[in-house]
C-alpha cells in the first residue's frame, strides 16, 4: 500500500530507548463499537489477557532496545516500521475526520505511542507481549515496532498491508470508544456477563471492519497483493487458529479465523461503516 506521507499534524509520543519524549501535532454516519481495556487492553492478536491462557506463546521481543525520537520526524524515521505506522495513522487520521465531521459527531485524533519492551499507558503497563493495543483512557494507540517481526516470522502474516491492517484495527477501537459505544458496550457486558465473550467479539470484529473501510477509502493506494495480505493476517488471528482447539468457541474474545477474514473482506467490499453492524448480525 503506497502510504508515504505523513503528516506533521498527528500525534506521536515515543518511549523507546530512555523513554520519554511526548509531542503532539495540532489538530450522519458511524456505525457502533467498543473498546478493547484489560489490564492495559485486549489484545489484537491474541486472547483477553485476563484469561491467561497461555496458548499464544510470549510475543516479548528479543531484539536489543532502540533509541526513539525527540520530535515527530525523528520517531517517525526510527526504521521502515516506524515510518510505515506515522504513514498509516496520517492515512487514518485523514480518512475518518471528515466522516466525524459529517455526522457531526466530535472527532480527535488519537496519539501513536511508539516503546520497546515496555512501556506505560493511561491504562497501565505496557509490555511487548501484550501485542499492539488501544487504551480509551488516554485514546492511544500502543505498539512496540518489533511485534511486526513477530507477525511475519511466528503468524506468517507478512507484507506492508498486513502490518497497515493492524493500525488500521486499533483505530477501528478508537472510533468506537468516539462514537460512545465502547460505554454502552461495557455497560451490556456487566448486566450480561454470560455474554461478556460474544459482545467482545462483536467489537473485535467491527474493529476488523472499519479496517476495512478504511482501506476501501483508500484503494487507489492499494497494490496487488495487498488484500491476499490482509485476508492472510486476518486468518492467522482467529481465536480458532491460535487456540489450536484448546479453548472452547464460547471463550473466545476476537472471533474465529472465518469471521475475521468475514468483517474485514465486508469493510473491503462495501467501503461503507455501516456496514459494519457486528452487534446486529451476532446478536440480531
Amino acid at each position: 500500500m503506497r502510504l508515504n506521507d505523513i503528516s506533521r499534524n498527528i500525534r506521536v509520543r515515543d518511549q523507546r530507548g530512555s523513554g520519554g519524549g511526548g509531542f503532539g501535532g495540532g489538530g450522519g454516519k458511524l456505525g457502533c463499537g467498543a473498546v478493547v481495556l484489560a489490564i492495559a487492553g485486549y489484545l489484537i492478536f491474541g486472547l483477553d489477557p485476563m484469561t491467561t491462557l497461555g496458548t499464544v506463546g510470549s510475543m516479548e521481543t528479543t531484539t536489543a532496545p532502540q533509541a526513539g525520537g525527540q520530535t515527530l520526524e525523528q520517531s517517525c524515521s526510527v526504521n521502515e516500521y516506524s515510518r510505515e505506522t506515522c504513514a498509516a495513522l496520517s492515512s487514518l487520521d485523514a480518512t475518518w475526520q471528515p466522516l466525524f465531521a459529517e455526522a457531526g459527531i466530535k472527532f480527535t485524533q488519537p496519539t501513536l505511542n511508539f516503546y520497546d519492551g515496555r512501556g506505560s499507558s493511561g491504562c497501565g503497563a505496557a509490555q511487548s507481549a501484550m501485542g499492539p493495543f488501544y487504551c480509551p483512557s488516554d485514546q492511544g494507540i500502543y505498539i512496540d515496532t518489533s511485534f511486526y517481526d513477530q507477525l511475519d516470522r511466528q503468524l506468517g502474516a507478512g507484507g506492508d498491508f498486513a502490518r497497515a491492517y493492524v493500525m488500521a484495527h486499533e483505530y477501528g477501537h478508537h472510533i468506537q470508544t468516539l462514537t460512545g459505544t465502547s460505554t454502552q458496550v461495557r455497560q451490556a457486558q456487566q448486566q450480561n456477563p454470560g455474554a461478556a465473550n460474544r459482545i467482545q467479539v462483536a467489537m473485535e470484529l467491527q474493529a476488523d471492519c472499519y479496517a476495512g473501510v478504511w482501506a476501501a477509502k483508500n484503494r487507489n493506494l492499494m497494490e496487488p497483493g495487498d488484500i491476499e495480505e490482509g485476508m492472510t493476517a486476518a486468518a492467522s488471528i482467529g481465536d480458532d487458529r491460535l487456540t489450536q482447539g484448546r479453548v472452547s468457541p464460547d471463550n473466545f474474545t476476537h472471533g474465529t479465523s472465518a469471521q475475521r477474514m468475514e468483517w474485514l473482506q465486508r469493510g473491503l467490499r462495501t467501503g461503507d461503516e455501516d456496514q459494519c453492524d457486528t452487534f446486529g448480525a451476532l446478536f440480531g
